[in-house]
């Protein structure tokens, strides 16, 4: 098809990061999941080096008779290096057992193999499930499950991947996320992966740049501080890595993307609340009403009186609004409530 017949794009210099280098793109669906079909590549541990680029792009999609759908989000990256810059920021080493999120056509897939990881790859396109799978029949380190992220069971399977993995004994070795996201989906994933920490070390994520720097941003008193902004600081640390012009994908998206990097935290870790549920729907309360004063976006919780006398005895104004709480003020407003 003609959509595919679009000109090469230029080549450029990314910003580096240890030795390796940047992000890919791929694409994955939101759409209803068909029934979960695990496809399990396995053979000798041989490594394909062969690079992807625009034009190697364009002949695996061919090959399928596919094309970029917009619906779906995908985008695919068209330059190496910055795949090879993600997998350095998340310092993949042999033996890792890392986890793909819609892996395309295998671009970034390629690279983790390389690094010697094992790789459970989760694509709910059909046909770029059987695409990674058929490109990776001659190693035994990637496996492709075809289904939708957002609705699987993904302890069940890292756990079945895990019994078959030497290097993740009794002493917590930690699986990894690697993954370049559809940006219509960005935050669902986030809300799943993060409180993941019994499981994920670090999660690396190729996201929407303006995205990006708001999920790494928490500074109060601005239209960007958000209940996720609260959520991603209770569950990991955050860290900004590379901005990736969008020049680098077919087809271009609209915006330019950046690479994140969320490092969780254990449980033993968390904030301290009596409840996690009860901690996020006061702070989603509290932000429905995001101008309006606590006292009175918080009323279904207590009486206006009581969450004056639990906000002073934080060491804040009466009068104050959400985007003028830290995540430790919000913990302790919310351990006062939960026991008035």
């Amino acid at each position: 098809m003609s959509v595919l017949l679009q000109p090469l794009p230029p080549n450029l210099s990314l910003p580096r990061r240890k030795t390796r280098a940047p992000p890919a793109h791929n694409g994955i669906t939101t759409t209803t999941p068909r029934k979960s079909t695990l496809c399990v590549v396995a053979a000798a541990n041989t490594r394909a080096k062969n690079e992807d680029d625009y034009h190697s792009t364009l002949r695996s999609l061919n090959s399928k008779g596919r094309y970029p759908r917009k619906s779906l989000g995908q985008h695919y990256m068209l330059n190496s290096s910055i795949n090879e810059q993600l997998v350095g920021v998340a310092d993949v080493k042999e033996g890792d057992l890392v986890l793909e999120i819609g892996p395309g056509t295998g671009s970034l897939t390629n690279v983790l193999v390389n690094a010697g990881a094992t790789v459970l790859a989760i694509e709910k396109d059909p046909h770029m499930a059987a695409l990674v799978t058929e490109r990776f029949e001659s190693t035994n380190r990637v496996k492709v499950l075809q289904e939708d992220f957002t609705t699987c069971h993904i302890h069940s399977h890292l756990i079945s991947l895990v019994g078959c993995q030497k290097s993740l004994d009794g002493e917590s070795q930690y699986a990894k996320v690697v993954s370049n996201l559809p940006f219509n989906i960005t935050t669902d994933v986030v809300k799943l992966l993060l409180p993941m920490g019994d499981i994920f070390s670090d999660v690396v994520l190729l996201l929407q740049e303006e995205t990006a720097s708001r999920f790494v941003d928490s500074s109060l008193r601005t239209s960007e501080y958000r209940p996720i902004s609260v959520f991603i600081n209770f569950y990991s640390d955050p860290e900004y890595n590379f901005k990736v012009p969008r020049s680098n994908f077919f087809p271009q998206p609209n915006v330019d993307a950046a690479v994140v990097t969320f490092r969780l935290k254990q449980t033993a870790d968390y904030p301290p609340v009596s409840s996690t549920k009860s901690f996020f729907s006061m702070v989603n309360s509290a932000f429905n009403g995001k101008r309006k004063m606590l006292r009175r976006s918080l009323q279904h919780f207590c009486t206006s009186l009581e969450i004056e006398a639990a906000l002073e005895n934080v060491g804040l104004p009466a009068t104050s609004r959400p985007e003028e709480l830290t995540l430790d003020d919000f913990v302790k407003l919310h351990n006062l409530i939960s026991k008035t």
